[in-house]
């Protein structure tokens, strides 16, 4: 039987890569059964009389899934997130982060917008990308209009399936048309009113990026902690997962534990506060998670 890769999802068919040819299939009825939805992303086994008549009849085993942008075997996610319009957010961008690292995704945040910026608000950023790049994660700042740093994120998608991932209306499907002339994803500017983006992106579609496919997905403001277990989320914050070395009781919870490495950190100026407070916040929001029977 052929092997193909989803690359599309929509109306209930699934949109099979095979030898560089697009098959339209649907799924059998095992995977309803199973609690089994194919993913965009997916490596399937399926069957096919022609181009439009296909049917997926097995999943291979995933690496890893997103359900919020539906999405599986991602190498690495890039969260973009505008410096203005919409404001740039830590809350939202270690939501991400967190759920990023939860699933074992390699994250690279890109900044898009810088060229809206005046003088404060550039620094502003680059002390923030500055105190992220610290933590361990790789920070680009970009800008579709004038093109700057696009050159630096090019090379990183190249040869890997990528989500674009980030709030409504911070450029994702702008910059995905610069990395690629021609694509001409539909874009919209923000809402004055509300003060964030309007969605143009209805559906998950793998795109072809020179050597690598890339995910354009929804965009979200709103994501739930719901796998997450309060002993998991110190390693979803890399620079709290390393001072916890320093704490003396295993399994501490860096809140009001004796002799703790993060808080010590924090004290000492080496972890951001704000970055300790959005765990708090995330650790009493797990906490505070109706338990699941």
């Amino acid at each position: 039987m052929p092997e193909g890769k989803i690359v599309k999802a929509l109306s209930g068919f699934y949109y099979v890569l095979h030898n560089g040819a697009l098959i339209q299939c649907r799924g059998r009825g095992v995977f309803r059964k199973n609690k089994i939805t194919p993913l965009v992303g997916d490596e399937v086994v399926f069957q096919a009389e022609n181009d439009l008549e296909g049917y997926i009849l097995e999943v291979k085993k995933r690496k890893n899934e997103l359900v919020r942008p539906p999405i599986s075997n991602v190498d690495q996610a890039i969260l973009v997130f505008s410096a203005v319009e919409p404001d740039f957010s830590t809350v939202l961008l270690d939501r991400f982060l967190v759920l990023v690292e939860f699933n074992h995704i390699k994250p690279l945040i890109c900044i898009t917008k810088m060229d809206l910026t005046n003088e404060l608000q550039k620094q502003t950023i680059s002390e923030y990308a500055k105190q992220y790049r610290d933590a361990g994660y790789e920070v680009l700042l970009t800008s579709s209009e004038t093109e700057v740093g696009i050159e630096r994120l090019s090379p990183h998608v190249e040869n890997k399936i990528s989500v674009f991932a980030g709030q409504s209306g911070v450029g994702k499907s702008s910059l995905l048309n610069v990395l690629r002339p021609g694509l001409e994803l539909k874009t919209n500017d923000i809402s004055s009113h509300l003060g964030r983006g309007k969605h143009t992106t209805r559906h998950v579609e793998l795109i072809e990026i020179g050597n690598g496919l890339v995910a354009d997905t929804p965009g979200f403001s709103s994501l739930e902690f719901t796998d997450i277990e309060t002993e998991d989320l110190t390693f979803c914050f890399p620079e709290l997962a390393r001072m916890s070395e320093n704490c003396k009781f295993r399994g501490c919870l860096h809140v009001s534990e004796p002799k703790c490495g993060v808080k010590a950190a924090v004290e000492a100026g080496e972890i951001p506060n704000y970055r300790y407070e959005h765990y708090l916040d995330f650790l009493q929001e797990i906490k505070d998670r109706k338990p699941r029977y």
